[in-house]
Parts: C-alpha cells; structure tokens; sequence
C-alpha cells in the first residue's frame, strides 16, 4: 500500500472516529464523560455542545480531505 493510500485510510477512520466523539459530546453530561476526555468538569451537568461541533467539523475535514485525496489524477 502506497503512502498515498495510507493517509486517505487513516483519515477516513479518523474522520469517523471524529464524527462519533461529536455525537458522544453531545449525548453525554461533562460530569459523565471519563477524566482522560477533553471537556470533563465534574460540576458541569449539560453537554459540551462546542466541543461537539469542533469535533464535527474536524471529522468532516478529514473526510473532505479523504475524499480529494483518492480523487483520480488529470
């Protein structure tokens, strides 16, 4: 497998693992999220719904840049 190759695989696992982070920041309370994640505040009851949407945009990036990266060369 080519380098090319590689770097369009790991963004799209990246990218998916980004969107999934997304979702979990907004379906899970700062005080329930584990210490080792960004965005834990134990007195925080609400979702971190910025860290949810940087997370979204990251992942949608990676995927955009996947995306042009296996394009087909002219």
């Amino acid at each position: 497998m080519n380098t090319k190759k590689l770097l369009v695989v790991i963004a799209v696992i990246a990218g998916f693992a980004s969107i999934g982070m997304a979702v979990y920041y907004w379906i899970t309370p700062a005080d329930m999220l584990p210490v080792y994640i960004p965005g834990y505040a134990a007195a925080r009851m609400t979702p971190h719904v910025k860290h949810g949407i940087a997370a979204l945009v990251v992942g949608l990036g990676l995927l955009i840049y996947a995306w042009f990266a296996s394009g087909k060369k002219k």
